[in-house]
Order: C-alpha cells, then sequence, then structure tokens
C-alpha cells in the first residue's frame, strides 16, 4: 500500500520567514518526482498557501483552510465543509459579545474574507493588512454584510478574556482552535463546521487514494490529524500536547526537520 505524507505548514514546514527553505524543495521535489505522494495540510487558503510554498511541488490534494476544503492539482473541490447556512447565530453571539470576526465564505462562487475595517482589533488590522493584495480582500461597513453568502471559518483576534468563554461554548459543537499566532503572538479564535478539520479531509483523501497516512505537525490544529495518521512526527518546536501523541519528535521547522526526515526514511518507502 503506498502511503500519503501530510505537512503543517506554518511552524512546521515553513520556516520563521513563512517560506520553504530551497534544502526543503530540492528534497521534496525530488522524492515527489520518483513517485512519493506529498501534500500539505494547512489553516491558509490555496492563495496564500501558493505564496508560501512557490517552488514545492504536491502530488495530492491540498487540506486548506484546517480542511473546510480539499482541492486537486486543478483547483477542483475534492472535499467542501461550509456551515451550510447556519453561521448567523455564531456571527451574532460574536457581535453581541463585541468580538467582530473576519469571516470567510463563498460569495457569487468566489471567495472571500469579510471585516468591518474600524471594528478590528489592532492585531486584527495588522493581520488584514498582510493581506491586502489578495483577491478575497473584502472590507465592509455595515455587519450585515458579515452574513452574505456561504461561510465556512469564523477568525477572531481579540483579547483571552474574550474569546476563552466563548471558545468553550463552541468547542463541544464546532471545530475550534484556540492558540496564540506564532508570528504576531496575538490570541486567536477560529471556527468551522465539527467536520471542517484535517482529521476529516485527510480520512476523504485516505479513502480516495486508498494508501497509508504519514503526518507532520506543530500546533493544536493538527492534533486531530495525528490520531488518525498511521504514523504522526512532531517538530522539535511543536506544543508539548502534540510532541505527547507523536510516535516521535523530529528537527525543527527551522533546521529543514521534514525534509530531513524524508530524505532519510520516506526514500524507502516510495
Amino acid at each position: 500500500m503506498r502511503t500519503l505524507y501530510v505537512t503543517d505548514l506554518d511552524g512546521t514546514l515553513l520556516g520563521p520567514e513563512q517560506t520553504v527553505s530551497e534544502y526543503t524543495k530540492r528534497v521534496v521535489n525530488g522524492l515527489v518526482e520518483r513517485g512519493m505522494l506529498f501534500t500539505y495540510a494547512t489553516a491558509r487558503s490555496g492563495e496564500t498557501a501558493a505564496q508560501a510554498t512557490a517552488g514545492l511541488t504536491t502530488s495530492a490534494p491540498r487540506v486548506l483552510y484546517n480542511g473546510a476544503f480539499a482541492v486537486d492539482a486543478s483547483g477542483r473541490v475534492i472535499v467542501k465543509n461550509t456551515f451550510g447556512g447556519g453561521a448567523a447565530p455564531i456571527i451574532d453571539d460574536l457581535l453581541s459579545c463585541g468580538v467582530f470576526p473576519i469571516v470567510y465564505s463563498v460569495i457569487d462562487g468566489r471567495e472571500k474574507f469579510s471585516f468591518i475595517p474600524d471594528k478590528l482589533t489592532r492585531e486584527g488590522a495588522e493581520f488584514i493588512a498582510t493581506r491586502r493584495a489578495c483577491a478575497r480582500y473584502n472590507p465592509v461597513t455595515a455587519t450585515r454584510a458579515l452574513y452574505e453568502g456561504d461561510a465556512f471559518y469564523l477568525t477572531c483576534i481579540d483579547v483571552p478574556t474574550k474569546l476563552a468563554p466563548l471558545y468553550e461554548k463552541y468547542r463541544r459543537d464546532y471545530a475550534c482552535v484556540y492558540q496564540r499566532d506564532i508570528y504576531s503572538g496575538a490570541q486567536w479564535l477560529e471556527i468551522t463546521s465539527a467536520t471542517a478539520t484535517k482529521a476529516y479531509a485527510l480520512c476523504e483523501l485516505k479513502r480516495i487514494l486508498d494508501c497509508r497516512l504519514v503526518c507532520f505537525g506543530d500546533g493544536k490544529n493538527d492534533i486531530e490529524m495525528f490520531k488518525i495518521a498511521d504514523e504522526c512526527y512532531a517538530v522539535q518546536n511543536a506544543t508539548e500536547r502534540l510532541k505527547q501523541i507523536a510516535t516521535a519528535v523530529i528537527g525543527a521547522n527551522y533546521d529543514d526537520g521534514v525534509a530531513k526526515w524524508l530524505e532519510s526514511r520516506a526514500d524507502k518507502r516510495v
């Protein structure tokens, strides 16, 4: 049976500068050329993931937005997990708590992230500023615009005193990630539908490709993915929780840990 190798991006395959090293590109691309099934599972969109991994070759569908979508090389959606019109009560609740989310939706067939500029926290505004050139960028002036389209991802960047109670409220019924951003240190709460997880999307890919699954990760949003993998490896800079459930701990993201493991181990399994 073939093996599908899946890596998280930020904090795992990407270095501190949010890029893939030339060494990692050379190793991965060489193994893919020889037949290795390789892809990534990330919280990023297809747009920003492609920018961060420019020059890197994948050979299996890519998992995006923490599992809300999986797409093939042509951009065709293989897995789709939206709120299906059920995001409105959550948005209502967030707004009532003084939390103004960034709402990712499909509007008229196109991905957009909508937000009210003057309601963002400083950290939220800093994040949005890094996405200003994105085709998905959609500033709005009224809260009603946050409800447009088919929402699939809610990002809240605010203080823990606001976000922690919301995480506790929603984590049992939805897929929630509550953690500090590894680049800015800002507190984030991300909410998606219950099946919009890396684990769910990868189970679908595993079924479609009829393969074993080996995963690499660093953060809380990789925990469920690790639980369904045949083997799972935490990079040295990973959270302690992830290290505890990993098959083993490998080198850090800033030392090409994933590529070095693949070069020494996956070569025998391609």
